[in-house]
């Protein structure tokens, strides 16, 4: 068995794509499935599969924010100062839009995340 990948296409029709397989994933593929695992009587697997689908709803939202960001410029543009950090070699950097490169190692733009200190 395949799953349908489809075409690699740019990022926006990625993006879609990628929200799209999601909706399907959690607005029916584990809703069935759950259904299913029900009428078979096995209630922790059907739960099971209902919390997976909260995750894939959660996938296809970001996906679609992030198309959304895309979109209209703003994956690398903020409206306030942020802190962004190049993935490559750390360099931080503040302001409303990541540098177009690195001035640490010269990669592009598409290297830069807004940073998070989440530990």
């Amino acid at each position: 068995a395949a799953y349908p990948a489809g075409i690699i296409g740019d990022t926006a029709t990625n993006l879609e794509a990628a929200a799209d397989g999601e909706l399907l994933e959690w607005g029916n593929i584990y809703k069935e499935a759950a259904q299913v695992a029900r009428e078979e009587g096995f209630e922790k697997v059907a739960r099971q599969f209902d919390e997976i689908a909260k995750i894939e709803k959660h996938h296809e939202a970001r996906y679609r924010k992030l198309l959304d960001n895309l979109n209209k410029g703003l994956v690398f543009k903020k409206d306030s100062v942020t802190v962004w950090k190049c993935r490559n070699c750390g360099f931080v950097f503040e302001g409303r839009e990541a540098p177009q490169k690195c001035p640490a190692c010269e990669h592009p733009q598409a290297y830069f995340e807004i940073k998070a200190d989440n530990f």
